[in-house]
């Protein structure tokens, strides 16, 4: 089994450039990946998107726009990621207003999405856009004071605006649930979107095959992304494969997977692509 390492990411250490950076395999899902493969290219990485994860709406959104009702009454709607704000936005029925109750957000890019989407800045609560990681650990320790605040005063409820699966099974951890629970609150749960294992087409298949030749880094900022890689490419090599991954949590996994090498590296974009230029 493979030890994942973390990589330190001090910028006068590293002296590699572009050139003889190993290209990088971003497996965000496509909406995503693109601005991810132009923000490293930005920092001097070689950079492609490779989407794993396949986002689409609900077929029937009535059952969200039934959700929206109880929103005002929420003392916070978290949202998993951007998708979640999106596809929940658009739901949104006429005459509801959301504005005076706070939205969650564990990184930067759910947070730019609120933003988009007209969400009052003063009204967010997420980790800094330089934080260590950008989990749900991290958004709790920002917002626990004021869950107990307001548990104090009496029920309140969080409402968790995930995806699903093509089974209609929520997708992503249930901690930040335990922990509301565990403090008093009232939880509810909303599926706002499908994700689902992209196909891959033939020349995606080929490109896979090819990383194992070349070098290319897999990046992972999602475990379910390297599961739907694994049943694209079942006779893909892994032990000969490199990946990064932005969490320990999907490290450890990619170990457990039989992934050959796998590194660590920050959550942040900017500090991401400076450990990822100093890998060989």
């Amino acid at each position: 089994a493979c030890a994942w390492r973390k990589r330190c990411s001090r910028a006068g250490r590293i002296k590699a450039h572009m050139s003889a950076t190993p290209t990088v395999l971003v497996t965000r899902p496509e909406r995503e990946a693109g601005p991810w493969v132009q923000a490293l290219q930005a920092e001097g990485v070689n950079a492609e998107a490779f989407p794993l994860i396949e986002i689409s709406a609900l077929s029937d959104a009535s059952a969200l726009q039934a959700v929206w009702q109880q929103v005002p009454a929420c003392l916070a709607v978290m949202f998993v990621s951007a998708n979640a704000v999106r596809f929940f936005m658009a739901a949104q029925p006429a005459g509801v207003d959301a504005r005076a109750c706070r939205a969650w957000a564990t990184g930067p890019g759910t947070q730019a999405a609120l933003l988009a989407a007209g969400w009052p800045a003063g009204q967010i609560d997420a980790p800094a856009a330089d934080a260590a990681q950008f989990d749900s650990e991290a958004l709790w320790s920002l917002v626990a004071d004021r869950v107990r605040i307001a548990q104090a005063k009496g029920p309140a409820t969080v409402l968790i605006v995930r995806g699903a699966d093509a089974q209609g099974q929520m997708a992503g951890r249930d901690w930040l649930a335990q922990q509301l629970e565990e403090a008093g609150m009232q939880v509810a749960q909303a599926v706002a979107y499908v994700r689902r294992a992209p196909v891959l087409t033939p020349a995606q298949q080929a490109r896979a095959k090819q990383s194992l030749r070349d070098g290319s880094l897999w990046l992972f900022s999602s475990s379910e992304a390297a599961q739907h890689l694994r049943q694209a490419c079942p006779q893909l090599d892994l032990s000969r494969a490199r990946a990064v991954a932005t969490h320990p949590r999907i490290a450890e996994r990619l170990c457990q997977a039989g992934w050959g090498r796998v590194e660590l590296v920050p959550a942040a974009l900017s500090a991401q692509a400076v450990s990822i230029k100093s890998l060989s």
